[in-house]
């Protein structure tokens, strides 16, 4: 039996809260992250912000407790949970012992700025290089980005589709895929699980897990923290300039233009295009719409002629024909239970046929297993009722069956119930 791997994907801000107060102090140097964090922030915060953001001064926590309703309290407690965690704000001792609340200076300076304006550009425009002769359009941008998006899905799902051995080792570091000796890469339940999430979502964990290993390639984690940020406050269609890049951002720059992030036409192109799927990469999520019909008889039409949808159709159905248009799958009880094997839960089937699917995934749930080890052939019902008292009072019995004079304990207590029978046995 599979042990079920949950995939936990953190949004923004759960991920900040993990940083080390110095990387995060240093990230809020650059306007465009506390830009970035600020309109991530719950409404309620964020008119605290803008409250506090021209004070100089802290504020006794008393007088900002009254910007509330009492029926609000929890919400207010909420708020100073992610300000502090954000180290957005911090407690400071007033005249007379009271303690007040002041924002961090340095968020506070970078998103005046943001807000306000001044200081120096976030990116290079690429108009300091003149026209560009191979100029992209928005439409040709975003078919650009989905399509290298699905190349590396593709691989995942096992689809000829080529990659980078940086790419395909990531996917193995992440838990999307696992890789034995001589063997290709092949999907994980994670993996199974990321497939069914919308690319925003897909996008923002592969990130996540992207910036796990940057320290570890040599790079400084606020600086491409910083330059992902840049992104997504970039106006679709523009070029920008590369040039001040350094040699990390530049490499760094390779694996978003690999991931259908950033459009550059060569490797030594001076001038890149962010895609939307940067731009929208901090922003909240959203889903796409279904392509799928679904009968109560279990057959499933998907109108669609997208290699990557009709191998996600077939992770958990038999596929029965094949259209230009549109393919027709079946559901079977092997099928979904071979997918359920693979990480894929009851929930995120198609609704009509929850009930009959949750059925068969409880099929599989049925036996529990346990390690353990197994006592037999006791020459007396004596000796072996010695033994299990012996096991039962160690808190390691597993199992037994009186009739055949079979038990089996933990292999923690094994050790114990062991010695306990020797010697009982030198004492007979």
């Amino acid at each position: 039996m599979k042990l079920r791997v949950q995939l936990q994907c953190k949004n923004l801000h759960e991920y900040l809260k993990e940083l080390s107060p110095e990387i995060l102090d240093r990230l809020y140097n650059h306007p465009a992250t506390c830009l970035a964090v600020y309109r991530e922030l719950p409404s309620l915060a964020k008119n605290y912000v803008m409250r506090m953001l021209f004070l100089d001064q802290p504020l006794p926590q008393a007088a900002v407790a009254l910007w509330v309703k009492k029926d609000s309290q929890k919400d207010h407690d909420e708020c100073i949970s992610v300000l502090a965690g954000l180290r957005l704000w911090h407690s400071q001792q007033l005249q007379g012992g009271l303690q007040g609340y002041i924002l961090n200076p340095v968020f506070k300076d970078n998103l005046k700025t943001a807000l306000l304006g001044g200081g120096r550009a976030w990116a290079d425009e690429g108009s300091t290089l003149g026209p560009d002769r191979h100029a992209r359009d928005i439409e040709s941008l975003d078919r650009y980005a989905m399509e290298r998006w699905e190349i590396i899905l593709q691989f995942m799902v096992g689809s000829p589709s080529a990659v980078s051995q940086d790419l395909a080792q990531l996917l193995v570091q992440a838990g999307l895929m696992k890789s034995e000796a001589g063997e290709a890469p092949y999907i994980t339940s994670a993996g199974f699980q990321f497939l069914l999430l919308d690319t925003a979502s897909q996008l923002w964990y592969f990130t996540l897990q992207y910036l796990k290993t940057a320290q570890s390639r040599g790079m400084d984690l606020v600086e491409i923290l910083s330059f992902l940020f840049q992104l997504s406050f970039s106006s679709l269609g523009r070029d920008y300039s590369v040039e001040g890049m350094s040699e990390s951002l530049l490499t760094f720059l390779q694996h978003l233009r690999e991931f259908g992030l950033v459009f550059q036409r060569k490797r030594k192109s001076r001038r890149y295009y962010p895609t939307r799927l940067a731009i929208t990469l901090a922003a909240g999520v959203t889903s796409n719409a279904g392509f799928i019909v679904v009968e109560t008889n279990y057959r499933i039409y998907a109108y669609t002629n997208s290699e990557l949808q009709i191998a996600l159709v077939a992770l958990f159905s038999e596929m029965l024909y094949r259209f230009p248009n549109v393919v027709v799958a079946q559901l079977t009880r092997e099928s979904v239970q071979q997918a359920i094997a693979n990480g894929i839960t009851a929930q995120q089937y198609p609704h009509p046929l929850l009930y009959q699917i949750r059925l068969w995934e409880l099929e599989r749930d049925r036996l529990q297993f346990t390690e353990g080890v197994l006592y037999n052939q006791f020459l007396s019902q004596a000796d072996f009722e010695v033994l299990r008292d012996r096991a039962q009072g160690l808190g390691c019995l597993v199992w037994q069956d009186v009739a055949h004079r079979v038990m089996v304990v933990t292999p923690q207590g094994h050790s114990e119930v062991k010695r306990f029978w020797k010697r009982q046995r030198s004492h007979t």
